[in-house]
């Protein structure tokens, strides 16, 4: 699922599965709603404050799950290009590090947040 928004960023968030007998590594994905993408894990930083830093990939076990969670690993829709409304729906493609893609169609839901902040505080993640 997408988080609805009005404008700024939003986040993708469900369970990714992997009914192959390999390994496989999500590197980056392509949203239509919006034109810059992160992978996003949430971890504690030296203050103990919970927050959000980009990483080069996930990796789904072979013949297992994933999980993208508030307040966890997500994938961050960053510069909206319109408004992600609850009740529609929004395509993602996925890209793997073999190259190969995968595209889905996610359902846009209300979330307000796990209130994380972005690691370094320069990132703009806008009013959502």
């Amino acid at each position: 699922m997408a988080t609805g928004a009005d404008e700024g960023s939003s986040a993708a968030f469900g369970t990714l599965t992997n009914a192959g007998d390999t390994d496989v590594t999500i590197v980056s994905a392509s949203p239509t709603a919006s034109t810059m993408v992160q992978l996003h894990e949430t971890v504690q930083n030296d203050s103990g404050e919970m927050v959000m830093r980009e990483v080069d990939g996930f990796t789904i076990p072979a013949g297992g799950t994933f999980t993208l969670e508030p307040g966890g690993n997500h994938i961050m829709f960053m510069d909206l290009v319109a408004p992600l409304v609850a009740g529609e729906e929004t395509e993602v493609t996925l890209t793997f590090s073999d190259g190969s893609t995968y595209t889905f169609t996610a359902p846009i839901k209300d979330y307000s947040g796990a209130n994380e902040n972005y690691e370094g505080g320069d990132m703009d993640m806008g009013d959502n």
